[in-house]
């Protein structure tokens, strides 16, 4: 991925980002994760299998793979960890991790963008 497009996504992140801080009247609420959860290993149980080689579509993760991830983002951030928490097409609801809560499937799509770049 060109470095334009780099700067142009990380921009938009933190202006989205400050923008839905700047509309919590109730202040900043950091996301939970579950005790001891690494986005890391969880991806290797959980979403390696598809994202790995792209089985039924699914966006594969891996360095310089961010291409795969760009239709997805148009839509925002929140829209790809709605869909991985519902699951979307072929992806089953929560891609299978049945003990990950919803602050844990945004980590694990966080990990698995940071790992595409």
């Amino acid at each position: 991925m060109n470095n334009f497009f780099k700067a142009g996504l990380m921009a938009m992140t933190a202006c989205a980002a400050t923008a839905s801080f700047a509309d919590n009247s109730e202040g900043l609420q950091l996301a939970q994760v579950s005790d001891g959860f690494n986005a890391e290993q969880k991806y290797m149980a959980s979403c390696f299998a598809c994202h790995s080689t792209g089985a039924a579509g699914a966006p594969k993760v891996g360095a310089e793979m961010m291409s795969e991830w760009e239709p997805r983002l148009e839509k925002g951030l929140d829209a790809v960890v709605a869909n991985a928490i519902n699951g979307v097409n072929a992806m089953p609801a929560k891609g299978l991790c049945f003990d990950c809560n919803e602050d844990d499937i945004r980590a694990l799509v966080e990990y698995m963008l940071e790992t595409s770049q």
